[in-house]
Order: structure tokens, then sequence, then C-alpha cells
């Protein structure tokens, strides 16, 4: 190949390498997470606590504040189902009945949510033998959904 078809080819190239940072830098702007539709008014995801019990877990484990709390050993679950859980965990801890429950939210293979209870997973809540426990759990859910 003689020189000025290599050089061709890498000016050609350049061009085609500044056109899609450009395109990118376009696209980028297009993005936004910080303004909402109010210039007064946060974007909602700035604007979520945690649930107090969210908070009290990740201080505990000298993390700050966090939007959810995974210990070591934890299975693996979205932070809406991580919070759900820390608000579990403390009522659990409430309930002398409970109180013998290893409960952990996890994630399916498929994305879902699944309940781990001692050790035995339960993809559906109304499959949990336990009534009382089914309720709790039922009843957190119903709470973090009013709070969200």
């Amino acid at each position: 190949m003689d020189p000025s078809t290599i050089i061709g080819i890498a000016v050609f190239v350049v061009v085609i390498m500044i056109a899609i940072v450009v395109l990118l830098a376009v696209q980028a702007r297009r993005v936004n997470l910080t303004r909402s539709s109010s210039p007064d008014q946060k974007p909602a995801w700035l604007s979520t606590t945690p649930p107090s019990e969210t908070i009290a877990a990740t201080q505990a484990d000298g993390e700050g504040v966090t939007l959810y709390d995974q210990d070591p050993g934890e299975k693996i679950a979205p932070a809406f189902a991580e919070q759900i859980e820390d608000m579990l965990q403390a009522r659990l801890r409430a309930d002398p009945a409970l109180a013998r429950y290893q409960v952990d939210f996890g994630t399916t293979s498929e994305g879902g949510v699944e309940i781990w209870i001692d050790g035995k997973s339960f993809a559906d809540l109304a499959t949990i033998p336990d009534a009382h426990l089914r309720e709790t759990i039922q009843q957190t859910i119903s709470q973090w959904q009013k709070n969200a």
C-alpha cells in the first residue's frame, strides 16, 4: 500500500470516530437525571428517603445512610425488596413468635423477587406455611407501598 492510501484511510477513520463522539455527546445531553419538569422540584429519585428501618440498619453497620442495606451472606435483591426486608426484620425482632425465622429476599433467575425463609425459597407469598409470618410480610409490603 502506498503512503497516500494509508493516510487517506487514517483520515477517514478519524472522521468517523469524531462523528461517533459527537453523536454520543448529543445523546448524552438529552438524558436528564437532575432536572424535573418543575424548576422548584427535585426529581422523584432524588427525593426518595429510605425507610427508617433501612437507615437504622445501615447506620448500625457503619455504612451511613444508603438506599438499602445488604449484609454479607444475603441474597441479592432489588433495592425496594431490601428496604422491605429491613422493615420486616424490625418487625420479626419485635415479635417473639416470629423472631425465630431467618428471612431473606432474593432475586429469581427470571428477575422476580423470592422470599427465603429458613433456607427455603418461596416465589409466592400465598405458599408461606406460617399464616402469621405471611400476614406480617404482607403488612410490611403494604406499609412500604404507602410510603414509597
